[in-house]
């Protein structure tokens, strides 16, 4: 007898928009923002996070996920050391959660070693950026190729399962990066990251269920 096993997907479009009229007050109460304020983007559809001390995120209210694909639009600027943006998933709390995040800065530096730190993994609170490049050195940040205007808006794909973790850039058919996850926690919240400030919009999630 064979068993059929039936994958059901959830698909959840969020659209971030300021043209249709969405205060802040509507923001705020689709987003839990932590370390920062939320306002709508100076483009059509998107909103921004302010720039703050440390790292801030803006959690998404009521929404899930495990494994999937998360689809989003970002855009920081070229300024050195100043432009770290991204996505948070399976967070548990505000310091043990995924990441993967863009520094535009270096997408089309001149030093060669700055464009392999365009896009980084990081599994808070244990496994921090400067100790994945100190005892893994170009395993868990690469660069992105072709590099995107780092002052415009691109494209990031992040592709999550129990085994592997892809980023997309542009429609880009191969992967910028590929790491396996440093970490298996039960964490569900997922939203926006940043260590600046930053812009997002045309954000969906498509979660996969067994």
């Amino acid at each position: 007898m064979k068993t059929l096993f039936c994958f059901f997907t959830a698909i959840i479009s969020l659209t971030i928009s300021s043209c249709s009229g969405q205060s802040n007050d509507a923001l705020q109460k689709k987003y839990t923002v932590v370390n920062r304020t939320i306002s709508p983007g100076t483009d059509p559809g998107s909103i921004h996070l302010s720039d703050a001390e440390g790292e801030g995120f803006a959690w998404i209210n009521n929404e899930k996920f495990t494994y999937g694909t998360i689809e989003v639009d970002i855009k920081g600027k070229d300024k050195l050391q100043g432009s770290f943006v991204g996505i948070a998933f399976h967070g548990m709390n505000n310091s043990t959660y995924e990441s993967i995040y863009f520094r535009p800065f270096n997408f089309r530096s001149d030093d060669p070693l700055r464009k392999t730190h365009a896009v980084q993994y990081i599994a808070s609170p244990d496994y921090g950026w400067e100790k994945l490049r100190q005892e893994y050195p170009g395993k868990y940040e690469q660069p992105i190729s072709p590099a995107p205007d780092p002052n415009a808006w691109f494209h990031a794909r992040i592709t999550v399962d129990s085994k592997s973790i892809k980023v997309y850039v542009n429609g880009n058919a191969a992967p910028s990066l590929v790491v396996d996850p440093l970490v298996h926690n039960d964490g569900t919240m997922i939203g926006l990251w940043t260590d600046t400030d930053g812009d997002w919009k045309n954000l969906k999630i498509v979660s996969a269920k067994k």
